[in-house]
Formats: C-alpha cells, structure tokens, sequence
C-alpha cells in the first residue's frame, strides 16, 4: 500500500476518494503510524488524531517509520503539531499552522483541537478551532473597528476549545446573534485549507528521494510494548 493519510475533522464534507487513490483512514491513534509501516505504506500522511479519551500518536512510531525509509507528512491539526516536533528527525511539515508552530508563533495543542461528532457521523467539527477562529476574525477585522476585533479575537482566544462556537465567541466580546451569524458566514477554515495542501501535494508530487536519517532508532521496552500489542 503506497500512500496512508489519517483524517477527520479537518477534511469534514468532502469526498477524498474520487480525487485520491489513497487508502483514506480515521484519525490516528497510538499504534496507527507503526501499523500502517508494518502495512508497508512508504508515505503516511497525517492531518488528524485523536486524544483525551484515548492516547494520541505517539513521536516514537512517527521515527520508526522515518528509520524504515517512510515519507511521513503532517499538517493542519495533530499533523502539524508531530510535523513541528519531528522536522529535526525527517517528518516533512506542510501550510500555515504547521510553520506557525515550528517558528514558535504558537505554542498550545489546544489551538488547532475542536469537539467532532464520532465516526458514524463522519467526525463532524462540532466547535471552530481557535485557529480558524482567529483567521476568521482577522479577515472580517477591515470591516470592524479595532477594539471590535481585539474584543473578538481575546474571547475566541478565552474560551475552550470544547465550547468555542460563533455564538459563544460574539457573546464573550459582548456582541449578539448578527455578528454570531457574520462570522459564520464569512468563516475560513485554515486547517481545512492546509489538509488540502497536503492531500494535492501527496497526489501531485513525486515521493522525496529520502536521505540516511543520520540517527539511530532506539528500540525502547515502551515501544516494544506498543508494538506487541498491535502483534
């Protein structure tokens, strides 16, 4: 199987399979990154992953797969986050939030984290990312007055992710259900628009020619426990 992305939330309404010969999985969790290299996939792409009631995908298969010779790209949400975090070892990062993370300009998971509806559902986003939140107010913040947008921008920023809707937010900064609807209306969606990035760069580029790592996979008791459990 030559090419594995994990998604969810981020991609929500579309049909990848007409437009991706890829095998299209459920956000990842721990054991999914080392599974699909044991599947022999040589590109894993990974946009979306679960965490709280389960344990997130761990950094530790993402170098196993990079020691094995697998491509592996991460981008919009978890992606982002292990793209940051593993870039120095190999993972190859795409769009916006990915580089935001790797300059520091953020720093919290929380940011790109929403409440999603289960599988049967399609993993429907159920509340806005803060950092669609943000995208969105600042591409309204020409047609507001400068307190407006800071009022709306401190309120996205307050509220947790579980509870962060275009209602709450307006209602946070003081404002009511017109400029609830506004920003629904005009609503950008970064981290759909940098899981896009990565599935056209999966299907339009040709795999990297993947140098030596330069480092060594240690093979832990901890890893040696994931990986027989999956066995």
């Amino acid at each position: 199987m030559e090419t594995i992305v994990f998604t969810g939330p981020s991609t929500y309404g579309l049909d990848l399979a007409p437009r991706y010969n890829f095998s299209i999985r459920p956000p990842a969790v721990a054991g999914d990154i080392l599974a699909a290299t044991r599947e022999g996939a040589r590109r894993i792409g990974l946009i979306d992953g679960l965490y709280g009631d389960c344990v997130a995908v761990w950094h530790k298969e993402i170098l196993y797969a990079l020691s094995h010779g697998v491509a592996v790209f991460g981008a919009a949400s978890m992606g982002a986050l292990r793209a940051a975090e593993c870039e120095a070892f190999g993972m190859i990062g795409i769009g916006g939030i990915f580089r935001s993370y790797r300059t520091g300009d953020r720093v919290s998971d929380a940011d790109v984290a929403v409440s999603h509806a289960p599988r049967e559902l399609g993993y429907q986003p159920l509340t806005i990312a803060l950092v669609d939140a943000e995208a969105t107010i600042q591409g309204l913040s020409a047609s507001m007055e400068p307190a407006d947008t800071a009022s709306l921008m401190a309120a996205a920023s307050a509220l947790h992710f579980s509870g962060r809707t275009w209602k709450s937010i307006a209602r946070k900064a003081g404002f009511g259900i017109e400029t609830a609807r506004t920003l629904a209306e005009n609503a950008r969606s970064v981290k759909h628009a940098d899981a896009l990035e990565l599935l056209d760069t999966l299907r339009d580029d040709p795999p990297p020619e993947l140098q030596p790592v330069g480092w060594s996979f240690q093979n832990t008791i901890f890893f040696q426990n994931l990986a027989a459990r999956l066995s």
